[in-house]
């Protein structure tokens, strides 16, 4: 018997576990939910396909052609001397105008002076960049999350409030409505109070569904229904620094780096690169153009060497290249400095807010007592005739207001240093 309670108790812990949602778990929900999401392993796929690329300039370059050829010109021995060469028995006809080979040329890359390199550098810094960017819009994700989230709680806690304070009027009408049967009370005060419950019971209304119009935005956003799911209250703490952890200054480091290895790509391509190279063909005319002269058989030949190539071209740009580097750097820096500034102006601002909320918020559970005692000597004076119903209606609205005011405190204080660990992303 002991052992079926404790399973019952365990399911049912479960269940109102399950049915309860925290603000982190909305952010990492929302974060796995985005679209965004699948455009990481697209950068990493087209960062593999470039770096492929790259290996591949290591593997030999093989082409194969077939070239057929007419010439008006070509090759010949002197006229004297093909005299000479006939009188000895050898016929010297010469190249032929009509020229054919089929070949094979093969080159390797020995050494690039380092840009392949840089260039592998290169395309994994702008895949960091390109992830780094990500992370930035990723993020600016968890602020709309928050803001809905701390939406729902408002809205929610106005109509809890407003419920109770619907309540209240609705015990006070059926007094007045007993005091009017007994004839020590006017139909106008009954109908004033009824008509007070009626607007607010519009108001619960119209909350009830812009509420359900947060739930369903949120829910959008993680992928799931937030049907009968219990939002809780976040706690918080106040970030005791400014330091901030922002994913923009990380994006910032990534474009210093991007940037850096930009550079150390064109300073390489100063460097001479040293490559093997072989030609092999079968055709006519051969290498020995002698035999060639004088018979048309076609001839297998072989070209092999190692070739030294330095293109001094980039000796001109390089100028141009460090002035454009140093200018993306003092961008970069320049929107890093003004990022921090605004950063640091924000959350001046925000923990300035909170220190005010949080002065407000010492007053509240007081004002709602004194609020709550004025309206309960009205309930009272009204009983016995002392004030009218438009007296009592102005006590419960000012006690209505001294409680929402206490909770929306409540909420916009925890919004606020919500708002400051975005900031800071602490």
């Amino acid at each position: 018997m002991k052992n079926i309670a404790i399973i019952l108790l365990s399911f049912f812990y479960s269940l109102s576990a399950t049915a309860q949602l925290t603000i982190e778990e909305c952010i990492s929900r929302s974060e796995a939910n985005y679209p965004l999401i699948s455009k990481f392993n697209l950068i990493e796929a087209t960062c593999d396909i470039d770096l492929a690329e790259i290996n591949n300039s290591w593997f030999p370059k093989i082409g194969v052609y077939g070239q057929l050829t007419g010439q008006n010109v070509v090759p010949s021995f002197p006229k004297s001397l093909t005299g000479i060469l006939d009188q000895m028995g050898q016929s010297m006809k010469g190249l032929g105008k009509i020229q054919y080979k089929v070949g094979v040329d093969v080159s390797q890359n020995i050494w690039d002076g380092g840009a392949s390199k840089s260039r592998r550098e290169l395309t994994r810094a702008r895949n960091v960049v390109e992830r780094a960017a990500i992370d930035v819009e990723m993020y600016a994700l968890r602020q709309r999350v928050e803001s809905v989230f701390f939406a729902i709680l408002l809205t929610e806690e106005q109509i809890e409030q407003a419920e109770v304070t619907h309540q209240l009027l609705q015990n006070n009408l059926v007094q007045l409505r007993a005091k009017v049967r007994n004839g020590v009370a006017m139909q106008c005060d009954v109908d004033m109070v009824e008509a007070q419950a009626l607007t607010l019971s519009q108001g619960i209304t119209q909350a009830k569904s812009a509420a359900k119009g947060y739930r369903d935005m949120l829910g959008i956003f993680i992928g799931e229904s937030l049907h009968e799911k219990i939002l809780v209250r976040p706690s918080a703490e106040i970030p005791k620094t400014d330091d901030s952890e922002r994913p923009e200054l990380r994006l910032f480091e990534k474009r210093l780096a991007a940037n850096e290895a930009a550079q150390r790509l064109s300073d390489v391509s100063l460097m001479p690169k040293v490559g093997f190279f072989a030609q092999a063909y079968y055709g006519y005319p051969g290498f020995d153009y002698f035999k060639s002269m004088m018979n048309k058989d076609l001839s297998f030949n072989i070209l092999a060497g190692v070739k030294v190539s330095w293109n001094i071209d980039s000796f001109y740009s390089r100028k141009n290249n460090g002035i454009r580097t140093s200018n993306n750097v003092l961008d970069i820096n320049s929107d890093r400095a003004l990022f921090l500034f605004n950063s640091n102006l924000q959350s001046a601002s925000q923990r300035e807010t909170i220190r005010g909320l949080g002065d407000m918020m010492k007053d509240d559970a007081r004002i709602i007592e004194l609020r709550e005692n004025v309206r309960r000597a009205a309930e009272s004076q009204l009983a016995n005739g002392v004030i009218d119903a438009t007296a009592l209606l102005t006590k419960i609205s000012d006690e209505n207001i001294a409680r929402l005011n206490a909770h929306l405190h409540e909420i916009q204080y925890l919004k606020e240093i919500y708002n400051l660990k975005y900031t800071l992303n602490q």
